[in-house]
């Protein structure tokens, strides 16, 4: 396991691109692969995750072709055209594509058996599998649906009205993705917005989804099964998850200054930046634009003095996997910054929520984790810990960010894993003036 260290950097300065969203990016692919005709999408994510969700989906009967970086075509089977694959479907650390395929897999009558790495086969299905019961598909694994898990989808996929107990994008777009095979309408009702991007490219695609919200704050996704969807291009903007580890690490580094150029800005995604703007952050948005159907813009960020603030649980939908990053901010800010609603943390690649912790009390930070809040004390960082990971490529990243401005350096104990969402991290950084080694 290659460990690694980040140290007191000089300020940040330079424009650079993340790698493409990895949400869009799986479902590009997906939902080109059950398209009538040839999808070109450019600007897609080449790590880890995404690349086993291609592969899966080449094993399902599409042909999905790499034309160059970022550039990649796919040529689809149609709704209900998947074919049994002659091999497991691996999908190495990507609870995503995981959970997605599960849903796409389960209205088509085939079988399929899903496995992963050692986390990903650690991380409950049940809520996927559940609602996906309710529509006809069964399913064959270990305790709490783990993986390894057979699918055995339904010949006659029966559509569904399924209220989530817990807000989740992958649950409701597994459902949806489902519900494509299924006759009439499937409906989810979230407690409160998640990401949306599903709907998106379903409506890009040509499936009808209508969206209906409650006073109550709770969201009616609806599909019409059954469509004929057709192949559109797709451009994929940059990973505002991703974007998030160079945004900090200007705001924590004095003296910095930097772009960060064609970041995604979806509004049930960009709870981030909502965040760090309320904590102080002098963050300016340029050349706002919509590609895709998606808000796009570049982002400029200067070094900020960050104060502490309550983050209300309201808005853990639209930044669930940005709380680590988060919380190394606040090390950095002045006074206390509360988060709340932070459960689902819990069973993420790791329980994000038990390493942050760890990180933060190796690197002499004060703070009080709960069973879904984490309270910051924030002021100077002493750093000088080692970080278990735990396989988590968040974790990696965000504490090797807050060696950038700790006082004595910080190391994680694997950095192998952040290829899985950001290739090509390091060496982006150091291009800024990060020094991580």
């Amino acid at each position: 396991m290659p460990a690694r260290s980040a140290q007191t950097s000089p300020a940040l300065a330079g424009k650079v691109t993340v790698p493409g969203d990895k949400s869009i990016s799986h479902r590009a692919l997906i939902l080109g692969g059950v398209a009538v005709g040839r999808t070109e999408v450019t600007g897609l994510l080449e790590g880890d995750d995404v690349m086993h969700t291609a592969e899966c989906m080449r094993r399902l009967g599409a042909t999905v072709t790499r034309l160059g970086p970022g550039h990649w075509q796919v040529d689809g089977v149609g709704v209900g055209g998947l074919i049994e694959p002659a091999d497991i479907l691996d999908m190495g650390n990507s609870g995503t594509g995981a959970r997605l395929l599960m849903g796409l897999v389960a209205g088509h009558p085939i079988t399929a058996i899903f496995t992963g790495d050692a986390s990903l086969n650690r991380r409950p299905m049940a809520r996927v599998t559940d609602p996906l019961s309710r529509m006809g598909a069964r399913f064959v694994g270990r305790a709490g649906g783990r993986l390894p898990l057979a699918v055995v989808g339904a010949r006659a996929p029966m559509p569904i009205e399924y209220r989530l107990p817990v807000a989740s994008a992958q649950v409701k777009s597994a459902i949806l993705l489902a519900g494509l095979c299924a006759p009439g309408e499937t409906t989810v009702i979230e407690p409160e917005p998640t990401r949306d991007h599903s709907e998106r490219l379903l409506g890009h695609f040509g499936a009808e989804v209508r969206i209906v919200d409650s006073a109550d704050g709770s969201r009616r996704v609806t599909l019409r099964g059954q469509p004929e969807l057709v192949a559109a291009p797709v451009v994929v903007p940059g990973d505002p998850s991703s974007a998030a580890f160079p945004v900090v690490a200007a705001l924590i580094v004095p003296g910095s200054d930097i772009v960060v150029e064609n970041v995604g800005l979806n509004p049930l995604r960009a709870g981030l930046f909502d965040t760090l703007i309320e904590m102080g952050a002098d963050i300016t948005y340029l050349n706002r634009r919509v590609e895709g159907g998606e808000p796009v813009a570049d982002l400029r960020v200067r070094h900020s003095a960050l104060k502490g603030i309550d983050v209300p649980a309201a808005r853990a939908p639209s930044m669930i996997d940005e709380y680590p990053i988060l919380a190394v901010a606040a090390a950095f800010a002045e006074g206390k910054t509360r988060m709340n609603g932070l459960a689902e943390l819990r069973v993420k690649e790791s329980d994000r929520l038990a390493a942050v912790s760890a990180g933060l009390a190796a690197n002499g930070v004060s703070h009080e984790a709960g069973p879904d809040f984490l309270v910051v004390h924030g002021g100077k960082v002493t750093g000088g810990g080692t970080v278990a990971t735990h396989m988590d490529h968040r974790i990696a990243m965000s504490f090797l960010v807050m060696g950038l401005a700790a006082e004595t350096p910080v190391t994680v104990d694997d950095d192998h894993m952040i290829d899985t969402s950001f290739p090509g991290f390091a060496p982006m950084m150091a291009g800024l003036g990060a020094r991580i080694g």
